[in-house]
């Protein structure tokens, strides 16, 4: 297992927490001084109370809580966000209400899941053409339904 260094911002924290044994996602909690209320269609960053280091080679993605989603209309704005290995900051979390009614969120409060995955940074060349394939141009949809 990779260690995760977290470093908290103040006291009473909650860190991240897998919910069962196989899950692959750990919840991440709101860290606030007081509520705040989402808007149907309004956007908030929600801080955490928490910063970390992560190993190199890997990056913690940030994914909507599938409850929040199906029941609130809650979710990640840029699903998965990702936390790069060498950000030290507060781990924020960028939300949406796409619901139609106000979602109020608490200290204390699941608002994402985190899930943490090795990456690959490719090596980039340019070349003058590219090799055909089946597929050629074919975009969004073009493969079927």
């Amino acid at each position: 297992m990779n260690k995760v260094k977290i470093f908290y911002t103040g006291d009473g924290i909650n860190p991240p927490h897998y919910q069962s044994e196989g899950a692959a996602g750990a919840d991440v909690y709101a860290r606030l001084e007081e509520p705040v209320t989402v808007k149907p269609f309004e956007r908030v960053m929600i801080p955490t109370g928490m910063a970390m280091a992560l190993p190199a080679g890997y990056e913690a993605q940030i994914r909507p809580r599938s409850g929040l989603a199906w029941k609130q209309g809650l979710t990640v704005l840029n699903s998965p966000g990702t936390i790069d290995c060498d950000y030290r900051g507060e781990v924020r979390i960028l939300l949406i209400n796409l619901g139609n009614r106000d979602v109020v969120i608490s200290d204390g409060d699941r608002i994402a899941q985190m899930v943490i995955a090795p990456y690959i940074q490719g090596e980039f060349h340019h070349v003058p053409i590219l090799d055909e394939t089946e597929r050629g141009e074919g975009g969004f949809g073009s493969t079927g339904v």
